[in-house]
């Protein structure tokens, strides 16, 4: 049997399942150099390769050999396996210039996705040869070549069914199984440990993060997005890369023979007239911690099932684009970033859905045919290759308000949570020592919880109702303070807000408060329980109450004796309480 797997391995082709293609030449295919000594492993292999982990370095050294005064290679963290995760520094003079704009280009969070490496490898190549000398006159450029390196090197033909090359490509999650673009938030992984560090040392004006797309057919080949204003945190942000940023990408993609498109997706992929989801991203992922923290942040997701010659091609060109638009409009892009991090709102939104009203665009998409699978018992659709524009597609757009909460003045956070603490410090908030006895504080109090079913990115998430009260006399000596009134105050809002979507809490962070540590024995809670029930009347009436409006609870000793337990000093005072306080102004 085993011999049998082997051959059927051999005799299948990575791409022979896939749609028909139509035949691509574009202006971008002047970029390659594959006779060049310094031709990339990409262009060697007629674009059908990329190179693994090993090779990699070894290129970035023949990179900084090749032009040792403007790129340098430093070391940003270590793999869970214990690779070194690298990034190569190109600037004018060897010393980054503040007066130029700084971009952060990463490529391999998904290191089967791996595009963005050999393009920039590429752009690098032109760079360090004199091709290219214009590049950095006016920018900075700190490039991750692969983020995720231990799944890079989990490398197979095998790994992306509907992906076009390369042809050995990463796994899409590292050693531990996790994705690190769920991680922006939690901060597990050692590959986005080290984007952090790398954002706080060097402030980057922008932040692209390179992928491949998932999803259905369609004549797009570049696709890329960033959080739309009208569901931005900083839509002045959006707005400027929205009208400044991307129709110079555009431009530049569409005269090389590209098809640049927006980053939307199928909401049915059998049925095209149900639409298109206009997905906006929670600071889980990397362009929305991006939105958050008003860090510029694009978003590229080459079409996946487009030939991979052709997906890095374009990357180079987008990427040049990129390098246009920043360069000639970055001090109203460094003014709009200091608006925002000088304005906090007075409310956030911490919780979306989609919208039920659509808008319409006009989407170039694929031809397709029904049948019924005889495999799947169902219609699927077969694409047939040939181009057609959907009229008038609608677009529900991620933008409904679930949930908007009040920006507090600051959080006072436990000092005994100290793993909490580092994360913060880790996303680059301040913490200050809190001191005094205050009176204005708000706990929360859980008042009902669902676990999820089972654990994602290795954490058994939770959703929860809150109640609010009146916190008094809380010494705050054993206390850190985090102030919202900071940069990245909208992200401490998220992360430390129960009810957002990627708060720590939601994540799991604080499940030991789900857990009580003190019980009672019913011989010395109801002699002391029949004691304050007769010398609080207040407290009689709301007992008395309950037991004629909930007739669950008349009936049920266990219910009886836990209500009147939890009205009892001797209450485990952790359980079910959120341990952060809030202070509004």
């Amino acid at each position: 049997m085993f011999l049998n797997a082997l051959l059927l391995t051999a005799s299948l082709s990575a791409v022979d399942h896939l749609p028909p293609l139509n035949v691509w030449q574009g202006q971008s295919e002047r970029l390659l150099q594959p006779t060049n000594p310094l031709a990339t492993q990409f262009e060697r292999s007629g674009g059908m390769e990329s190179p693994n982990y090993h090779d990699t370095m070894v290129y970035l050294d023949k990179l900084v050999e090749a032009n040792s005064k403007q790129f340098k290679i430093e070391s940003i963290g270590t793999s869970d396996a214990g690779r070194p995760i690298k990034m190569l520094i190109a600037s004018e003079t060897g010393q980054i210039d503040k007066n130029k704009a700084t971009i952060l280009l990463q490529a391999g969070i998904h290191s089967g996705e791996i595009d963005g490496k050999d393009a920039t490898f590429m752009l690098l190549r032109d760079i360090a040869q004199g091709q290219r000398n214009d590049i950095l006159k006016r920018v900075n450029l700190l490039f991750i070549p692969i983020l995720n390196v231990d799944g890079h090197e989990n490398a197979s033909r095998f790994n992306r069914i509907n992906q076009r090359g390369p042809e050995v490509m990463g796994f899409r999650t590292n050693g531990r199984n996790l994705n690190l673009n769920r991680d922006y938030t939690k901060l597990e992984t050692p590959g986005v440990q080290a984007v952090m560090r790398v954002i706080n040392q060097y402030q980057p004006d922008m932040y692209v993060d390179m992928h491949v797309t998932d999803g259905a057919d369609y004549q797009y080949d570049i696709t890329y997005g960033s959080t739309p204003s009208f569901a931005s945190e900083s839509p002045k942000i959006a707005q400027f890369i929205a009208e400044k940023i991307n129709p110079v990408i555009d431009a530049k993609l569409s005269r090389f023979g590209h098809i640049p498109g927006p980053l939307v997706f199928v909401m049915n992929k059998r049925e095209m007239s149900e639409g298109l989801a206009g997905w906006v991203a929670t600071p889980r992922y990397s362009n929305g911690w991006g939105d958050i923290t008003n860090l510029p942040t694009i978003l590229l997701e080459n079409h996946s099932l487009k030939p991979y010659k052709q997906r890095v091609l374009g990357t180079y060109v987008f990427l040049d684009g990129v390098i246009d638009a920043v360069s000639n409009n970055l001090s109203k892009l460094r003014r709009t970033v200091k608006i925002e991090k000088d304005f906090m709102p007075r409310e956030l939104v911490v919780a979306r859905s989609y919208s039920k009203v659509p808008v319409n665009i006009d989407f170039l998409g694929i031809e397709y045919e029904k049948y019924f699978s005889e495999l799947s018992a169902q219609q699927e659709v077969r694409y047939t290759g040939k181009a057609k524009t959907y009229k008038g597609l609608p677009v529900f757009w991620r933008k409904e308000v679930v949930e908007k909460v009040k920006v507090p003045a600051a959080y006072y956070l436990p000092k005994a949570w100290s793993n909490i603490a580092a994360k913060l410090q880790q996303h680059g908030i301040k913490l200050e020592r809190a001191y005094g006895v205050v009176n204005n504080l708000k706990a929360i109090t859980v008042t009902d919880h669902t676990f999820a079913s089972t654990p994602f990115e290795s954490r058994l998430q939770v959703s929860g109702q809150f109640e609010y009260s009146n916190a008094a006399k809380v010494d705050l000596s054993t206390y850190y303070k985090i102030s919202t009134a900071q940069p990245n105050g909208k992200l401490a809002v998220h992360l430390l807000q129960p009810e957002a979507e990627d708060s720590f809490f939601k994540w799991g962070f604080f499940n030991s408060i789900f857990q009580r540590t003190e019980y009672s024995e019913n011989y010395a809670l109801l002699p002391f329980a029949e004691k304050m029930l007769a010398n609080d009347p207040a407290l009689k009436r709301a007992f008395d109450e309950k037991l004629n409006s909930d007739s669950e609870f008349k009936n049920s000793a266990q219910k009886r004796l836990a209500w009147l337990y939890s009205k009892t000093p001797f209450y485990d005072g952790g359980y079910l309480n959120y341990p952060v306080l809030i202070e509004y102004e």
